[in-house]
Protein backbone atom coordinates (compact mmCIF):
# COMPACT_ATOMS: atom_id res chain seq x y z
CA UNK A 1 0.00 0.00 0.00
CA UNK A 2 0.92 3.50 -0.55
CA UNK A 3 1.98 5.95 2.09
CA UNK A 4 -0.20 9.00 2.05
CA UNK A 5 -0.49 12.82 3.60
CA UNK A 6 -2.14 10.98 6.76
CA UNK A 7 0.57 8.83 6.94
CA UNK A 8 3.28 11.36 6.82
CA UNK A 9 1.44 13.48 9.31
CA UNK A 10 1.51 10.90 11.48
CA UNK A 11 5.02 10.44 11.58
CA UNK A 12 6.44 13.64 11.78
CA UNK A 13 4.26 14.54 14.29
CA UNK A 14 5.52 11.72 16.45
CA UNK A 15 8.79 12.82 15.70
CA UNK A 16 8.29 16.09 16.69
CA UNK A 17 6.72 14.92 19.59
CA UNK A 18 9.77 12.35 20.75
CA UNK A 19 12.43 15.14 20.19
CA UNK A 20 10.36 17.56 22.51
CA UNK A 21 10.52 14.55 25.49
CA UNK A 22 8.00 12.41 25.03
CA UNK A 23 8.23 8.48 25.28
CA UNK A 24 7.91 6.68 22.10
CA UNK A 25 4.74 5.15 23.27
CA UNK A 26 2.67 8.55 23.75
CA UNK A 27 4.37 10.22 20.92
CA UNK A 28 3.25 7.88 18.55
CA UNK A 29 -0.18 8.05 20.41
CA UNK A 30 0.33 11.93 19.69
CA UNK A 31 1.08 11.47 15.88
CA UNK A 32 -1.87 9.40 14.88
CA UNK A 33 -4.05 11.89 16.73
CA UNK A 34 -2.92 14.74 15.27
CA UNK A 35 -3.03 13.23 11.76
CA UNK A 36 -6.71 12.57 12.81
CA UNK A 37 -7.09 16.10 14.02
CA UNK A 38 -6.29 17.54 10.57
CA UNK A 39 -7.71 15.39 8.29
CA UNK A 40 -10.63 16.28 10.31
CA UNK A 41 -9.91 19.95 10.05
CA UNK A 42 -9.72 19.32 6.20
CA UNK A 43 -12.79 17.79 5.79
CA UNK A 44 -14.65 20.45 8.72
CA UNK A 45 -15.74 19.21 11.94
CA UNK A 46 -18.96 17.77 12.24
CA UNK A 47 -20.75 19.80 14.89
CA UNK A 48 -22.18 17.24 17.85
CA UNK A 49 -23.64 17.87 21.65
CA UNK A 50 -20.88 17.94 23.77
CA UNK A 51 -20.65 14.48 25.76
CA UNK A 52 -18.38 13.20 28.08
CA UNK A 53 -16.29 10.92 26.00
CA UNK A 54 -17.03 6.88 26.67
CA UNK A 55 -13.49 6.29 26.57
CA UNK A 56 -13.63 3.62 28.93
CA UNK A 57 -16.21 1.13 26.89
CA UNK A 58 -13.78 1.97 23.86
CA UNK A 59 -10.50 0.92 25.54
CA UNK A 60 -12.54 -2.11 26.88
CA UNK A 61 -13.04 -2.96 22.97
CA UNK A 62 -9.24 -2.65 22.92
CA UNK A 63 -8.09 -5.73 25.35
CA UNK A 64 -7.68 -3.19 28.50
CA UNK A 65 -8.88 -4.88 31.92
CA UNK A 66 -11.30 -3.12 33.74
CA UNK A 67 -8.14 -3.14 36.39
CA UNK A 68 -6.26 -0.94 34.19
CA UNK A 69 -9.42 1.43 33.86
CA UNK A 70 -10.36 2.59 37.08
CA UNK A 71 -10.19 5.85 37.71
CA UNK A 72 -9.29 6.80 34.08
CA UNK A 73 -11.80 9.91 34.36
CA UNK A 74 -9.49 11.58 36.70
CA UNK A 75 -6.37 11.82 34.58
CA UNK A 76 -8.58 13.10 31.36
CA UNK A 77 -6.73 16.21 30.72
CA UNK A 78 -5.37 18.87 28.07
CA UNK A 79 -1.75 18.41 27.22
CA UNK A 80 0.17 20.77 25.24
CA UNK A 81 3.08 20.81 22.94
CA UNK A 82 4.13 24.06 22.82
CA UNK A 83 0.73 25.89 22.15
CA UNK A 84 -0.97 22.91 20.22
CA UNK A 85 -3.20 20.95 22.58
CA UNK A 86 -4.86 17.89 22.79
CA UNK A 87 -6.94 15.54 25.14
CA UNK A 88 -5.57 12.46 26.65
CA UNK A 89 -5.67 9.74 29.43
CA UNK A 90 -2.65 7.68 31.55
CA UNK A 91 -2.85 4.00 31.79
CA UNK A 92 -0.26 2.03 33.57
CA UNK A 93 1.98 5.73 33.49
CA UNK A 94 2.30 6.21 29.69
CA UNK A 95 0.23 8.88 28.28
CA UNK A 96 -2.34 8.07 25.55
CA UNK A 97 -4.45 10.68 23.64
CA UNK A 98 -7.87 10.95 22.93
CA UNK A 99 -10.12 12.34 20.17
CA UNK A 100 -13.89 11.96 20.54
CA UNK A 101 -14.10 8.85 22.11
CA UNK A 102 -11.74 6.98 20.91
CA UNK A 103 -8.20 6.37 22.30
CA UNK A 104 -4.87 6.62 20.02
CA UNK A 105 -2.61 3.64 21.17
CA UNK A 106 0.57 3.08 20.23
CA UNK A 107 -0.83 -0.69 18.43
CA UNK A 108 -3.59 1.72 16.90
CA UNK A 109 -0.21 3.81 15.35
CA UNK A 110 1.39 0.19 13.88
CA UNK A 111 -1.93 -0.74 12.33
CA UNK A 112 -2.79 2.15 10.52
CA UNK A 113 0.65 3.95 9.80
CA UNK A 114 3.61 1.57 10.30
CA UNK A 115 1.96 -1.41 8.43
CA UNK A 116 1.26 1.40 5.37
CA UNK A 117 5.75 1.40 5.42
CA UNK A 118 6.24 -2.23 5.06
CA UNK A 119 9.50 -2.86 5.55
CA UNK A 120 10.48 0.64 5.06
CA UNK A 121 9.23 2.36 8.42
CA UNK A 122 12.55 2.45 10.03
CA UNK A 123 14.29 3.98 7.55
CA UNK A 124 11.16 6.95 7.53
CA UNK A 125 11.52 7.31 11.02
CA UNK A 126 14.92 8.01 11.22
CA UNK A 127 14.27 10.48 8.95
CA UNK A 128 11.57 12.17 9.83
CA UNK A 129 13.61 12.69 13.42
CA UNK A 130 16.29 13.91 11.13
CA UNK A 131 14.13 16.65 9.88
CA UNK A 132 12.60 17.98 12.90
CA UNK A 133 16.37 17.57 14.52
CA UNK A 134 17.24 20.48 12.23
CA UNK A 135 14.49 23.04 13.30
CA UNK A 136 14.98 25.18 16.41
CA UNK A 137 12.79 24.04 19.01
CA UNK A 138 10.75 26.97 18.64
CA UNK A 139 9.34 25.68 15.37
CA UNK A 140 8.85 22.55 16.94
CA UNK A 141 6.52 24.46 19.64
CA UNK A 142 4.55 26.09 17.34
CA UNK A 143 1.84 24.09 15.55
CA UNK A 144 1.69 26.80 12.77
CA UNK A 145 5.31 27.00 12.43
CA UNK A 146 5.62 22.53 12.10
CA UNK A 147 2.78 22.77 9.71
CA UNK A 148 3.69 25.26 6.98
CA UNK A 149 8.32 24.90 7.46
CA UNK A 150 8.15 21.27 8.04
CA UNK A 151 5.60 18.97 7.37
CA UNK A 152 3.73 21.08 4.00
CA UNK A 153 6.90 21.41 1.63
CA UNK A 154 7.84 17.64 1.76
CA UNK A 155 4.48 16.45 2.58
CA UNK A 156 3.96 14.83 -1.21
CA UNK A 157 7.70 14.30 -1.82
CA UNK A 158 8.18 11.85 1.62
CA UNK A 159 4.64 10.27 0.56
CA UNK A 160 6.59 9.10 -2.85
CA UNK A 161 10.06 8.21 -1.25
CA UNK A 162 8.66 6.42 2.02
CA UNK A 163 6.15 4.46 -0.60
CA UNK A 164 9.48 3.38 -2.13
CA UNK A 165 8.22 5.24 -5.62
Amino acid sequence: MAVGRFQVMAVLQAARAYILGMKITEAKSFGLNRAIFYAAAKRGFKVKARVRPRIKSHLRSKGFSAKELKGIEKTYTMVNIGDEGAYCIEIKGRRLFVMGNEVQTPEDFKRQIEQRFGKNFKDAWKEALEICRQYDKAVLLSQRYFYETIYRPRRDELAKKWSGQ
